[in-house]
Parts: structure tokens; C-alpha cells; sequence
């Protein structure tokens, strides 16, 4: 890992009161005590530094589609990581791009279809940023994002604020999870690596997966995508694997996925206040209604509670908390 060198950097303003409904695909939550925008490294390490100064707690936001924001909203610093740079190496027959870590996932593949790179097909339609997919190592429809990693140049929060660079082997990813989720990292960037493809290959491909989410996903909502993470085979009792063998999944490990175990306890339809869970994808939790956190946390609790009841397993969320 090398260090990454840096420029000093002054008069960080944090905005007050900020309402962080508006910057995560729920559209449910409070307010931010203080709110910044990080557009670059130097003032993401100088809005840590200002909030050490002042001994705020800090929670670092990316695209927010994957995040519950409490009814009371968070009591410090939430910055919100507005690192948007996208550059294609000058190299004529190269395949890597480097890109900022606040790029939307869906611009990011319009840009690999205009440039014919191949690779991110599974992600057609999916949400956040290219940051929050790293750090969840997101994935669908047998792909993952570490698949398309080379490098990933991130900030430690510690006393001293670093910057360090890692290769993908350095990054441990695993099933929804990496180095970065598990040292509380902050994710600024990283360079990605494609293979040449035909665009109209490349398009397709995408649109279709683009079709299926509409499809099978309820879109017409305010939501947060998947709640929970699939179940490991292993994870059930010997008596459920043969009656289990219709709905595995091959992800990293054979898996089963949630919606299949939350739709068999009945519970698709389901609501409370102003939330639901999903008659079209019962690991989906929906805002119909105008719905506040404690409706969705009532809902999750219900899934898990009734999902141990019948099948022995905890669910564990996908989805992350700020309380």
C-alpha cells in the first residue's frame, strides 16, 4: 500500500440542519446536526479534521440506497462523498478507467457502453455509487464489482487521517463485504479494468438486466433495495437442504434466498404504518405510505423473528443503519 500525497486545505463550512430524507432512496428519515460535501480528498481529510476538532461523530454517505436514517436523524457530521471524477487512460489500447468514488453506477455504465468496455453488464439498473458498490462488494446475476477492480485508493479515519491505495487482492473481498466495511474505511476512488467489447453487445446486455429489475423489482417505491443478505446452505438444519434444493442460488456458496424464506412465512403484503414488505419481492421493503424508520424496523423484525421461527436461520441485514 502506498501513501497518497495530499494538499492542505482550509475553510470547511458544514452546512446545519440538513433533512437526510432527501439523500437516500428511502425517503425516510431526520436531519443531519451538521451536513458537508466532500467534492475532492483534501476537503474530505479537512471536514474529518474540523469534525475531530469539534468531537462530532461523523457517518460518511454515498448514494444512500442501501441505508435506514433514523426518525431523529444523526447527531454530528454526515458528509456525503461528491468525488465525481471519470478518466480513461491515456493509453490507446488500454481498458482502465479511474474513477471517483461519488460516481453514480448508472453513469458509470453508460460511460462503459459508450466506450465499448465489457464488464459491468450485471449491473444494469443497479443504484448508488460506484464507492458504495466497492465497499458492499455489490453483485447480481452471477457478476460482482471486485470482478472489474484493479486498485482502490481510500481514506483511515484515524487520528492522523491517511490515504493508502490497494490492489484487489489487498481488499478481501468477500459476499457483501470488503476491508473497507470492515475497517471503516472511506472509499475515494478506484481503477477499474474491462475487456473490449461490441456496444451494442454491451447495451443490450445492460437493458436486459434493466428489464428484469422493473420488472421483479418494486420500482414504483421509495425502498432501499434487498433488506437482507441470501442464507448460506449450510447455515439450515440437515432435514431442510432436499426440501431446499429447488430455490438454491450459486453465489460465492450455495445460498437461498431471503425473499424465497420471508414469501413462505406469508408474509408478502404485509404492512405497518406506512410500510410494506413487497407482494412482487418480499425482501424488499417498501415507503407507500409516507412511512417513518420505526415502521421498516418493525417489518425487519417481524421477517426475522418468523423466519427463525420456521426455518432455524437468522436473517442478517443487507441493508445499514444510521441511528
Amino acid at each position: 500500500m502506498r501513501p497518497f500525497k495530499i494538499m492542505e486545505r482550509r475553510n470547511i463550512k458544514f452546512k446545519r440542519g440538513v433533512s437526510l430524507k432527501n439523500f437516500c432512496s428511502y425517503r425516510i428519515g431526520g436531519k443531519a446536526e451538521y451536513f458537508f460535501e466532500a467534492e475532492n480528498i483534501e476537503d474530505l481529510i479537512e471536514a474529518v479534521k474540523e469534525a475531530r476538532k469539534r468531537r462530532l461523530p461523523i457517518f460518511i454517505l454515498g448514494g444512500g440506497t442501501n441505508l435506514l436514517v433514523s426518525d431523529q436523524g444523526f447527531p454530528g457530521l454526515v458528509i456525503k462523498i461528491a468525488i465525481n471524477y471519470l478518466e480513461k487512460s491515456q493509453s490507446v489500447n488500454s481498458s482502465l478507467i479511474k474513477v471517483g468514488a461519488g460516481i453514480l453506477m448508472e453513469d458509470l455504465i453508460k460511460y462503459t457502453i459508450k466506450h465499448f468496455l465489457s464488464g459491468l453488464e450485471w449491473a444494469g439498473g443497479l443504484p448508488g455509487t460506484l464507492g458504495g458498490a466497492i465497499r458492499g462488494n455489490a453483485g447480481a446475476f452471477g457478476g460482482e464489482i471486485k470482478n472489474s477492480v484493479k486498485e482502490v485508493v481510500s481514506l483511515k479515519i484515524g487520528a492522523q487521517p491517511e490515504i493508502i491505495r490497494r490492489t484487489k487482492n489487498q481488499c478481501q473481498f468477500n459476499y457483501r463485504s470488503s476491508v473497507f466495511k470492515n475497517n471503516k474505511e472511506v472509499i475515494v476512488g478506484a481503477v477499474l479494468c474491462f475487456q473490449k467489447g461490441k456496444r451494442q453487445l454491451i447495451k443490450k446486455a445492460v437493458e436486459e438486466k434493466i428489464c428484469y429489475r422493473a420488472l421483479n423489482h418494486p420500482l414504483e417505491y421509495s425502498n432501499a433495495g434487498s433488506i437482507f443478505k441470501n442464507i448460506c446452505l449450510d447455515e439450515f438444519s440437515k432435514t431442510w437442504h432436499q426440501k431446499l434444493l429447488p430455490v438454491i442460488k450459486n453465489e460465492l456458496l450455495p445460498v437461498i434466498p431471503s425473499a424465497y424464506l420471508i414469501s413462505e412465512c406469508f408474509l408478502k403484503g404485509i404492512s405497518f404504518g406506512g410500510a410494506m414488505i413487497s407482494p412482487k419481492h418480499s425482501n424488499f421493503i417498501v415507503n407507500v405510505l409516507d412511512a417513518r424508520a420505526e415502521d421498516v424496523l418493525k417489518l425487519i423484525n417481524l421477517a426475522k423473528k418468523e423466519v427463525r421461527k420456521k426455518f432455524g436461520v437468522i436473517l442478517e441485514e443487507e441493508i445499514e443503519y444510521l441511528v
